[in-house]
């Protein structure tokens, strides 16, 4: 998944006053856009040094020993670098899978820092705090943190089959599972059986936790869960949500164009039915 980035190591301990290095990775974003350049099927993502250590940059986190830094201000493309959807960095550039997960988590962090330059309470403008990764507001000391939202991906079994999905409104020419936030005042096993029935009007059981995932492009944290139909297993899809959702057979299953996400993990364990049971 895009988070294993074994023998690296993202650290996302927030470090006050940490001072700025030239040697440093340089985040620098347009809207969903971040700086990079693509070096055969490799993306590099530019030094701080090279983008200008008279700017005004925040430290974010560091990737093994090497201190992230973020760009406060707009930035034009130097010559030899171009703005690529942040997105869209898993289907165009094969790695390194470390710089890639790292631009995911900077995303993150970039758009809490922008959103929240004023107190959703009051009004006021908002500095960050010292002492943890925190926005401060300037009137009513309202202490705002980064925003992670609760998700699940599900894996729907019947026997040998499981249930996969094309969602509505959306250009992938390849399958996933059922996916879904979470809402307030409910568990995550209650959003598993609650997703599964408004998207696929199947009832289900035995929900198992598998793993989790940090899925920084929508702020969320995804929780990965199998579970089993309980009673009859004909699909009522709900339309407005999905263009097509199918049984299919353990030995048919075919997994996503890369590695990156959960939801392509799950289904290649129940192609080798390693499947929690």
């Amino acid at each position: 998944m895009i988070q294993d980035i074994y023998p690296h190591r993202l650290h996302n301990e927030f470090i006050p006053h940490r001072a700025l290095d030239g040697e440093g990775i340089g985040f620098a974003f347009d809207g969903p856009k971040v700086l990079c350049r693509f070096e055969g099927n490799a993306v590099r993502l530019p030094r701080v040094k090279e983008l200008g250590e008279d700017k005004a940059w925040r430290f974010l986190f560091t990737l093994d020993e090497t201190p992230c830094y973020l760009l406060e201000a707009a930035l034009d493309a130097p010559e030899g670098w171009e703005y690529e959807v942040v997105k869209a960095l898993r289907h165009r550039a094969e790695g390194p899978r470390e710089g890639i997960f790292a631009a995911w988590t900077a995303f993150q962090l970039a758009n809490w820092y922008r959103d929240n330059r004023f107190c959703g309470r009051c009004g006021g403008p908002t500095h960050p705090a010292e002492d943890e990764r925190a926005m401060v507001c300037d009137h009513c000391k309202r202490r705002i943190y980064p925003r992670i939202i609760p998700a699940v991906i599900v894996g729907v079994t019947h026997g040998d089959e499981i249930l996969m999905t094309k969602y509505n409104g959306r250009d992938i020419p390849y399958y996933a599972l059922v996916a879904g936030f979470t809402e307030i005042g409910e568990t995550l096993e209650e959003t598993v059986a609650r997703e599964v029935m408004e998207e696929a009007g199947l009832r289900v059981k035995n929900i198992r936790y598998y793993k989790s995932q940090p899925w920084g492009i929508v702020d969320d944290l995804l929780a990965g869960f199998y579970c089993d139909v309980d009673g009859s297993p004909e699909i009522h899809m709900d339309s407005r949500e999905l263009k097509e959702a199918v049984w299919i057979r353990r030995e048919d299953v075919t997994g996503q164009p890369n590695d990156f996400s959960l939801t392509n993990e799950m289904m290649m364990v129940f192609k080798a039915g390693r499947e929690p049971k």
